[in-house]
């Protein structure tokens, strides 16, 4: 398998957003937002895939709003990236999270066509100083610009933090073992040759 590592830059005049990535790491990971629960969430979407990760997120209009936004649409598209043609991939992932009383879900293909369905009920307007509408889109702005076919749902819960927390996880697993080497795999994970 390839090297799947990956760099860019987003600079848009709301934000400047500078990302690296290893698919294939241990682990190491260095995540600034100025927002700490936003690198909580990326931090740990980094720990549970296993990617070494290192993220500066710089906000040039102090609007959390596009910080949080342009954080999750770089994060996408450097895996996206880093996946390269996705030949020889297990394709397919699904993780059952629990966080205390919270249990997530996750099922995802690695196809390149962009469908998500994000279920995060979420009960309170903020949690950790980001609006709840905020969390949301960071799920769908990183659902879209990762250029796959994924459903998130959180089956209950009575904490919202727990709740986010299962979900980033059970994504984070759920792509770690789409992501993952498929030995008996040769070429693309499709009957059509292309993903």
């Amino acid at each position: 398998m390839k090297s799947r590592i990956a760099n860019i830059v987003r600079k848009t005049k709301e934000t400047e957003v500078s990302i690296s990535i290893n698919l294939d790491g241990n682990g190491k990971i260095s995540a600034k937002t100025s927002l700490p629960f936003l690198d909580h969430l990326v931090i740990s979407f980094a720990k549970h895939a296993m990617f070494d990760l290192k993220l500066n997120a710089i906000s040039k209009d102090g609007i959390d709003h596009h910080l949080v936004e342009d954080t999750a649409i770089a994060l996408g598209n450097v895996i996206d990236k880093a996946l390269g043609d996705r030949s020889e991939i297990t394709r397919f992932g699904h993780a059952s999270i629990p966080m205390d009383e919270a249990l997530a879900e996750v099922s995802l293909d690695l196809v390149r066509r962009q469908y998500h369905k994000i279920e995060l009920a979420i009960v309170r307007n903020q949690i950790e100083k980001i609006s709840k509408e905020d969390l949301e889109h960071f799920f769908r702005s990183l659902a879209q610009s990762l250029n796959i076919c994924i459903h998130v749902s959180v089956k209950y819960g009575e904490n919202d933090h727990h709740k986010i927390e299962s979900a980033i996880k059970a994504l984070a697993v759920a792509l770690r073992n789409a992501a993952s080497q498929d030995k008996k795999q040769k070429g693309t994970p499709s009957t059509k040759g292309v993903m």
